[in-house]
């Protein structure tokens, strides 16, 4: 079974970061549709919009033309590089929460990384070279 799906996606251009975020889009549509009782024209309209987007989302993975489905996705990351970079950056000051505090300098924003237990500490901006104490 595993050979046939194989040889049937041989030539198409399969998943990429569009049709990712494509059917993540579809599947919040279809679930914030469901809040939505009854006939309501809201929950209909996200409901169609949601079922729009799989459709899309299959289209792109199933087609043979890989040029320009590469070029719709280079598209997309292109216009969508700030944000992500921006979560991962964010991702990454999450992430070492747990061993260092983060603090600004007051006088130019440079973020600072002190680990966490050294009690009270004199930091040096190491771009600015303002002083100022924090407690770690």
């Amino acid at each position: 079974m595993k050979e046939k799906f194989l040889k049937f996606m041989e030539g198409r251009y399969g998943v990429d970061s569009f049709a990712q975020f494509t059917m993540a889009a579809a599947l919040i549509c279809i679930v914030v549709s469901l809040f939505f009782p009854g006939r309501s024209v809201i929950g209909a309209v996200l409901n169609t919009v949601g079922i729009a987007a799989i459709i899309y989302t299959y289209f792109r993975m199933l087609s043979r033309n890989i040029q320009k489905r590469y070029a719709e996705n280079e598209r997309y990351l292109s216009r969508t590089a700030g944000i992500r970079q921006w979560l991962k950056k964010e991702k990454n000051i999450m992430r070492q929460r747990k061993t260092h505090h983060i603090y600004s300098c007051p006088s130019c924003g440079q973020k600072i990384r002190i680990p966490r237990g050294k009690g009270r500490i004199e930091i040096d901006c190491p771009k600015c070279h303002t002083k100022f104490i924090k407690n770690s």
